[in-house]
């Protein structure tokens, strides 16, 4: 049946149909829809892991007990995911295994702009790349026959553009192999040096292989046109590149980027006059052609960041530009911010009040470093916060004052506890506050061990996150509400005056989950309001200032009163009726 399908859900489709029957992932932007949208069909186990590691040692788990797995994750969570990956590629596997990695170039939700497929070369382990959602179906059950073929993990690489966009495609019926009987192999499973040492051999004799496998495959096609140029490109590349060019080229479309074919690409080659590689981000297939003598044209044309576009790739190579229509007013910029009424606007406004350093994490309250609060002074990785706090201290000798971390509920599940181990067993006079939102905010509400519900909503076991601080060597852990400024500001300057490690935990739950009673809107008694602006200091999205004064839309708020604190005029009221 045809269906209109997002690049996401039409992997999720494949993996259905081949046959998968175990999933694990943790959400990360643009992969996150493969998970929700498989976790829709109860032929498969479905979770959310505490973090990528995790999720591909479960899946690696679930495929040695012969059942065929998944796992997901954006491109910063294959670095998490790394360890288990490239040793996997020494022991293969038993049914197969699929990884989705989702790239962002652009940078749309993530905090760098890496190259997914140095991941796969490193780790000797194939990767296919869809470029459209029919191929991200038909290439997500091809990735389990070539799995079990080749005896490998296979890496499916997503992008934004592909992931987020939608085409049509076919859909099939499910089709479950037989469970394979997993059979003891210490040599094959057991990867200690003697063992390891005899299956790098068995690695590179599987990557020769599939090497010779990709010159013949169907998802690498030759699309002969114009013979003046001659393009090789994968991915949402090859859309840009036939929407641009059409047939006045000829193409090349790699949907195996690892490993490479050889002879396919030399004779495409000898078949046009010019050869030009069109990739996003790193000259990967184009260093590949220069590896083979080939002269080729490429980054010194493309860009090594950002996305291309259709116009883009028309401006570097000669194609025709579609300007488009503009529109009559130029559209005024807006920069994210955190929402009317998230529970961290009180933190992070108590933070930047006592000129805390702030050694913030990954997560929808990095936005606390946006103008007009300002107060995050540094974000790395998931976890780092709390790992840096330690390392900033020490190096201070336990005398740097106004320093913090600040992780979220689901990135301290993630890889803040072990930081957290440190703090404790190394006894720096370190406080680390989690800010509780109760969900995984900045990839859509994701449920995490924290919440007490798993990927479908079911009641599942629940971490106390206080419990859990004071199991690890924490005598000071304490809870403050931080739409209670007041509190907040009397927790921050107790810990950290205390010659002590600390934890405070910020509990109050996002403002925009469903079950969230909110108080009703604020409005400004004008005649009261003295145009101090000071509610501004707040960077809420409810308020402005109109004619001078202070204005609420009571559309954004949600009555969380933090204003309300602000005001020493007593401007801001509620509009809840008495009686």
């Amino acid at each position: 049946m045809k269906q209109l399908m997002l690049g996401n859900a039409a992997v999720a489709r494949g993996l259905y149909e081949a046959g998968c029957c175990v999933v694990s992932s943790y959400p990360g932007t643009p992969s996150t829809e493969i998970t929700e949208e498989i976790a829709k069909f109860d032929e498969v186990y479905t979770e959310w892991a505490p973090n990528e590691k995790v999720a591909m040692e479960a899946a690696f788990g679930a495929c040695l007990a012969g059942k065929r797995s998944f796992c997901a994750m954006k491109h910063v969570g294959l670095n998490v995911a790394a360890d288990p990956l490239y040793t996997m590629s020494y022991t293969g596997v038993n049914a197969g295994m699929v990884i989705a990695v989702a790239d962002d170039a652009g940078m749309h939700s993530s905090q760098n702009e890496q190259d997914s497929r140095h991941h796969a070369i490193a780790a000797k382990v194939p990767m296919l790349e869809p470029s459209d959602s029919a191929e991200s179906l038909a290439f997500a059950k091809l990735a389990y026959e070539l799995s079990e073929q080749f005896d490998t993990p296979v890496l499916l690489k997503m992008c934004t553009r592909v992931a987020h966009s939608q085409s049509v495609v076919d859909t099939g019926e499910r089709v479950v192999p037989p469970v394979k009987t997993y059979e003891k192999n210490i040599a094959k499973y057991v990867m200690m040096p003697g063992n390891a040492k005899r299956r790098h051999p068995v690695v590179e004799e599987r990557t020769a292989a599939l090497a010779r496998w990709a010159e013949t495959a169907s998802i690498n096609r030759v699309e002969m046109g114009g013979t003046k140029m001659g393009i090789i490109t994968c991915s949402t590349s090859y859309q840009y590149v036939k929407e641009v060019f059409g047939d006045s080229v000829s193409v090349l479309k790699l949907g195996m980027v690892n490993p490479l074919p050889v002879d396919l690409i030399r004779d495409f080659a000898s078949k046009v006059e010019q050869l030009v590689v069109v990739e996003e981000l790193d000259p990967i297939i184009e260093n590949h052609c220069r590896q083979l003598g080939l002269i080729v044209t490429g980054k010194d044309k493309l860009p090594m960041i950002d996305e291309f576009s259709q116009n883009l790739i028309a401006e570097k190579l000669g194609g025709e530009v579609h300007t488009g229509s503009a529109l009559a007013d130029a559209i005024p910029p807006r920069p994210p911010v955190m929402c009317a009424g998230c529970p961290h606007r009180g933190l992070f406004y108590t933070l930047s009040k006592n000129k805390c350093t702030v050694l913030g994490d990954i997560g929808c309250y990095t936005l606390g470093a946006v103008a007009p609060l300002a107060a995050m002074d540094m974000t790395l990785c998931m976890g780092a916060s709390v790992s840096a706090v330690h390392g900033f201290n020490k190096a201070l000798d336990d005398q740097a004052g106004n320093v913090v971390a600040v992780i979220g509920d689901s990135t301290f599940m993630h890889s803040g506890m072990t930081g957290l181990a440190n703090i404790a067993y190394n006894q720096s006079n370190s406080t680390v506050i989690i800010v509780d939102n109760s969900i995984t905010g900045m990839t859509g509400h994701q449920q995490n061990p924290t919440t007490g519900y798993t990927i479908k909503g079911d009641p599942a076991g629940k971490i106390d996150l206080e419990a859990l601080c004071r199991a690890m060597g924490f005598e000071r852990v304490r809870v403050v509400d931080p739409y209670d400024l007041k509190a907040c500001d009397a927790a921050i300057k107790e810990e950290l005056a205390v010659n002590a490690p600390s934890v405070i935990i910020s509990r109050r739950p996002c403002a925009l989950l469903k079950y969230v009673k909110h108080s009703a809107p604020l409005t400004v008694d004008t005649d009261k309001c003295r145009s101090c602006k000071a509610c501004m200091k707040i960077g809420c999205p409810a308020i402005s200032i109109r004619d001078g004064k202070a204005h609420v839309d009571n559309t954004l708020c949600v009555g969380c009163g933090v204003c309300e604190q602000l005001c020493a005029f007593g401007a801001f009221q509620s509009t809840k009726k008495e009686g």
